[in-house]
């Protein structure tokens, strides 16, 4: 009578666990394209708010590569969305890293004009203390703002800095640290877009996707 009864609740066992990984299967089945299609809409948003969509005639999301230069972009792969216009090139949005933020790496958005010139960066992610380092954010104060039009001529090389290190940059009080390394990736990303800009823009076939920075 025990036998029996445990393999009863052994069975109703097993089919209350089919059940339940059908269910998990069915719900992910039919939420993974609103899913994805969200997760290209925020991603468009990002793009177009430093590349604004009326400056392009492509897709900026799927024309991309992925690059490797961990010494200046701060990761092993590093994606760039291409804007162009008449197929001529208008602006790259790099997503480098900068490893060494003051409680772990801290991920951007760099565009960059065709030119050299900077569209605009915002932050991605990062886990800087509230408070202090995460005045980075947006939403917290204008200070990322700060380097739209910026160049490595405008300002000279050796300004990249913040104003503690004698260059041109706000630091945060109470949080050198933060500022200090995201100024560095950003000049880093221009350095690198300056290096390989004509290459950064070839068609897809035709760019090696571990460039390492090199004329």
């Amino acid at each position: 009578m025990n036998r029996y009864r445990t393999l009863i609740s052994g069975t109703l066992l097993a089919l209350f666990a089919a059940a339940g990984a059908g269910l998990v299967a069915f719900t992910y089945e039919q939420t993974a394209d609103r899913i994805a299609a969200n997760e290209r809409e925020a991603l468009l948003k990002s793009l177009t708010a430093l590349v604004p969509a009326k400056s392009i005639d492509n897709d900026i999301i799927t024309d991309l590569i992925r690059v490797s230069d961990p010494e200046l972009l701060g990761s092993d792969s590093t994606t760039v969305y291409r804007g162009r216009r008449q197929q001529r090139p208008v602006a790259a949005v790099l997503t480098p890293a900068a490893p060494d933020g003051y409680s772990g790496p801290i991920r951007l958005l760099v565009a960059i004009h065709y030119d050299g010139t900077l569209a605009g960066v915002r932050v991605v992610s990062h886990k800087e203390t509230p408070g202090l380092g995460d005045r980075i954010e947006e939403e917290k104060s204008d200070w990322i703002y700060g380097f739209a039009g910026k160049s490595l001529d405008n300002p000279s090389l050796g300004q990249w800095k913040v104003k503690r290190d004698g260059g041109v940059f706000d630091q945060f009080t109470g949080a050198t640290i933060t500022p200090r390394v995201i100024v560095r990736t950003v000049k880093n990303t221009l350095v690198y877009f300056q290096q390989n800009r004509e290459a950064l823009f070839k068609p897809v076939t035709s760019v090696p996707t571990d460039l390492a920075g090199n004329d």
